[in-house]
């Protein structure tokens, strides 16, 4: 059976950017009925909060990405122990004291003799009372998995065969000096432990998967299988990183954003098939395949997430939206004919509000210059609301036996006039819903 995983740090909130890894591993278990496991690496104490986990899973819950499995990786660091011990028996672990302004002019070095910058092993050289003097000097030192140099080789979901030179990485610290257990180590065991047969993620994590698959082998495990998507640019190629805080799903879902339309766009987003709204998540697990996507990075431009949303929301159903409207204090006589008329001229929820004020308080009239004294003349014979459906019609035509106005002279200027836009509804339903007299306010 297929496990797929996705692992954030709580350490802060969710953004776009995270949304490629939990949804490919979401809908590559959903394609197979798989399961999908949420996994919080939260093995930094100091940084991890559980405001963070909540808003994860309120994300989630969001996004109608419902995690099969909840694994929290504070709650097994003796499993993580327990690995780093083999690993030490086995020779495969070692204790380093270098500080890290000495690590950074190894590698300034290295890099000057035109060498690879990767850590030169030098603790390995130390003698027991060098070790115990650097310890009582400088405190526990990090410690290091030692790689065997040769090359690491994966098919890659993705990007295709992958070969790395292991003598060409440094030997990834697993734990800190304050004994705090990195990721590395912890995604390993966990890995394995449970049963994770598939992952996705970004393919700036291909060097940590190299290292973690010697890792895996030599804990006596089998990999599970890799693949590495692209990584999101802004929409001129610029790096996203920089944009990254005012893109968080929190700010997207408060903008007005519906899940579909996140959901359909990142789920074709840097591959061969086109982008198409879809409102259910089997429906996009039954289209998705790993092997339409390609290894160039992928420019994503949030608004084109409007369109998709303006989608959605035109295809919906009153009862959908009962409770919005509702809020906005829409009388339940107004509902269904409020939604008809304004469900094709919203991009997101938050444009129905606009719309019932204009209903209920009017609008400021929107008044060409040389229109004035009709649009005066043309209020001056509109009585008071309610309206009914054949107000429109019966007011352009005594406007027009007034006035000699006809065809876009005379329709126009009344609209505008009206609701203060050049364009919108049928303009039969917008009188039926107005609640004032139109006019100067």
């Amino acid at each position: 059976m297929t496990v797929t995983r996705f692992a954030p740090s709580p350490t802060g909130y969710l953004h776009v950017g995270h949304v490629r890894p939990m949804l490919m591993n979401c809908l590559v278990a959903r394609k197979t009925g798989g399961t999908f496991v949420l996994r919080i690496d939260d093995t930094d104490p100091e940084r991890s909060k559980e405001e963070y986990v909540d808003a994860i899973k309120r994300d989630l819950d969001w996004l109608g990405l419902h995690w099969d499995r909840l694994e929290r990786q504070s709650e097994r660091l003796d499993r993580y122990e327990e690995a780093a011990s083999k690993l030490r028996e086995m020779g495969r672990f070692y204790e380093a004291f270098e500080t890290p302004t000495e690590l950074d002019l190894k590698r300034k070095k290295q890099l000057n003799m035109g060498k690879p910058p990767v850590y030169d092993r030098a603790a390995l050289d130390l003698s027991d009372e060098a070790r115990a003097a650097l310890r009582a000097e400088r405190g526990d030192g990090v410690w290091r998995f030692k790689l065997d140099h040769e090359r690491i080789e994966w098919e890659d979901g993705i990007m295709g065969p992958i070969s790395i030179d292991a003598a060409s990485v440094s030997d990834p610290v697993l734990i800190r000096a304050n004994g705090q257990f990195l990721y590395s180590l912890a995604s390993v065991v966990d890995d394995m432990e449970m049963g994770i047969t598939d992952v996705v993620r970004g393919s700036d994590h291909v060097t940590n998967t190299a290292t973690q698959i010697q890792m895996i082998r030599a804990l006596g495990g089998e990999p599970p299988r890799f693949a590495h998507h692209s990584l999101l640019t802004g929409p001129q190629g610029e790096a996203l990183s920089k944009r990254l805080g005012s893109l968080s799903l929190g700010d997207l879902r408060a903008s007005g954003v519906e899940p579909e339309a996140l959901i359909s766009l990142m789920a074709r987003l840097g591959s061969s098939q086109p982008v198409e709204l879809r409102l259910s998540l089997q429906e996009v697990a039954d289209g998705f395949d790993l092997s339409q996507f390609g290894a160039a990075p992928t420019k994503l431009d949030v608004q084109d997430l409007y369109p998709l949303t303006a989608r959605k929301l035109h295809g919906l159903p009153l009862e959908a939206v009962a409770d919005d409207i509702a809020a906005l204090g829409v009388p339940a006589d107004k509902a269904d004919l409020f939604w008809s008329v304004v469900r094709e001229n919203i991009t997101v929820r938050q444009d129905m509000g606009p719309w019932w004020d204009l209903f209920r308080d009017g609008a400021e009239p929107l008044v060409d210059e040389g229109d004035a004294d009709f649009v005066a003349e043309a209020f001056g014979l509109l009585g008071e609301p309610p309206y009914s459906p054949d107000t429109w019609s019966t007011w352009t035509g005594a406007v027009k036996d007034a006035t000699g106005r006809k065809g876009k002279q005379l329709f126009m200027p009344l609209r505008k006039a009206v609701t203060g836009r050049e364009r919108g509804p049928e303009m039969a339903d917008v009188m039926q819903l107005m609640q004032v007299k139109p006019g100067p306010r």
